[in-house]
């Protein structure tokens, strides 16, 4: 007789966890199914998490070995020791992952330790060291995560071609490091490699850094980056790649030129997307439609084509981030439990990469809100205009602002430089309630923050700048 559970989820990653806790709290028996070791999933054990403790580390490097004497403060012969920075990366996850255990004992949830796959609707089998039983639920949610992509003739193995999983447990700083792929994995892993000393290539096929940002934004990171001694190449394809005794090579097209140029690095590190991990799910046994790339097609509550099935996070088409996986949760458990909410509005979910200087945006674009019919009017305001960005030594960057001209109604907030991966949550919350121009520019920001650069922008795109031309 197989085990019954009102829900079970597949994958303890910040929208399996989420999802299970928020199930047992509407009333609902759930089990949890994670074939790792710990809990967490890849934001948590292999990427937001540890990548963001590096970047910190980073920073506290820089600050120590060139930053600190601007502030009047002078430190003698620092270093860094790549063994703590690699320790306290992993207490960071270990921490985390203690954390998602209590909440499930917390939420009375049945942590099942093995591989989930379905063997039909509402029929989960579980293989693995603490379950090797068939079981039963009247709803099932698959939040079973992505891993990284390869590229045609560019397949990672661990060596010299490398993963961003595999990278964050390198033992020592690479000499040096071509990363193909500049999105916000490559444009971070990127600029911590180059912090630490390591020299630095980065490839980006498309014209501009950071691709699904403001080209602007991607300019500016693009022109930090070079500063720092980083080479940076945009419309250019790799071919050729071949791996050698000491490290890799390859050769960088030029289809504006035709002409190709060698490069060698010691490792190559492939960051060019994730696919889903939806192998040897059972998705044979109910009834799902995927899309050409693999990904599970769901309905506004997350619901796919078999009643009672759901899909959640990186496996469906929508914005590949942990915060939307755990929003993703909180719909497809609710609906489940009979307790709905509203349908997700993915143009108000933020985007931040952490590289140096930092990118944050939500919502449209200009040209993007232009094709959508709106008479755009843009404010724009630059940091190094600030009082704050000067104190800290970051004038780099800049907030603008997307609004329609005729209803006032804000489209969109981009944002460049220091702390804006912060700054941003004020953004997120104005377009939520669909915030004006005149209603938002009237709130007080402080004095002096960082936040002024918003409020400037905000009345620079009203056509009433204080500070700017």
């Amino acid at each position: 007789m197989a085990e019954q559970f009102d829900l079970m989820v597949i994958g303890a990653g910040p929208g399996g966890y989420v999802a299970a806790r928020r199930g047992a709290q509407l009333g609902l028996k759930t089990a949890l199914v994670e074939k790792d070791d710990r809990l967490g999933g890849t934001c948590l054990l292999r990427g937001c998490i540890p990548t963001k403790a590096w970047i910190h580390a980073a920073e506290v490097w820089q600050l120590a070995r060139k930053g600190a004497r601007t502030f009047g403060v002078t430190v003698n012969e620092p270093a860094f020791d790549w063994a703590k920075v690699q320790k306290r990366k992993s207490v960071a996850t270990i921490k985390g992952s203690k954390g998602i255990d209590l909440l499930m004992k917390e939420a009375k949830v049945t942590v099942l330790r093995g591989t989930g796959r379905l063997t039909g609707p509402g029929r989960v089998e579980v293989a693995g060291a603490d379950a090797q039983l068939p079981y039963s639920a009247q709803k099932v949610i698959l939040a079973t995560g992505s891993r990284a992509a390869g590229l045609r003739g560019i397949q990672p193995d661990g060596q010299r071609i490398l993963t961003s999983d595999h990278l964050l447990e390198i033992d020592h700083v690479p000499e040096s490091l071509i990363v193909l792929g500049a999105g916000a994995v490559g444009v971070e892993m990127a600029s911590v490699m180059q912090a630490f000393g390591c020299k630095v290539t980065l490839v980006e096929v498309l014209d501009h850094l950071l691709p699904l940002e403001d080209p602007e934004c991607g300019e500016v990171v693009a022109q930090a980056l070079k500063r720092q001694g980083m080479k940076v190449y945009t419309g250019r394809r790799a071919e050729n790649v071949e791996t050698t005794a000491a490290g890799v090579k390859c050769e960088l097209a030029d289809p504006a030129t035709g002409q190709n140029e060698a490069l060698t690095a010691e490792y190559l590190l492939l960051a060019v997307g994730r696919q889903p991990v939806t192998d040897d799910l059972g998705l044979d046994t109910v009834e799902v439609v995927r899309d050409r790339r693999g990904f599970i097609q769901t309905d506004a509550m997350m619901e796919t084509a078999t009643a009672g099935l759901y899909a959640i996070g990186d496996i469906v088409p929508t914005p590949q981030l942990a915060h939307v996986a755990s929003h993703e949760a909180l719909v497809a458990a609710g609906h489940a439990a009979g307790s709905p909410l509203p349908p997700i509005h993915y143009q108000r979910v933020p985007s931040c990469t952490y590289s140096n200087p930092e990118v944050a945006s939500v919502g449209l674009q200009a040209d993007q809100a232009e094709a959508a019919g709106h008479t755009v009017t843009c404010g724009r305001f630059p940091f190094a205009a600030l009082g704050k960005a000067s104190i800290l030594n970051e004038p780099h960057g800049f907030v603008k602002v997307v609004a329609d001209a005729e209803s006032d109604r804000i489209l969109g907030v981009h944002m460049v430089g220091p702390r804006v991966t912060e700054l941003i949550g004020g953004a997120v919350t104005a377009l939520a309630h669909e915030a004006t121009l005149t209603s938002w520019s009237e709130a007080i920001q402080p004095h002096p923050s960082l936040s002024e650069a918003l409020a400037e922008a905000l009345l620079a795109a009203g056509g009433r700048p204080l500070h700017g031309g």
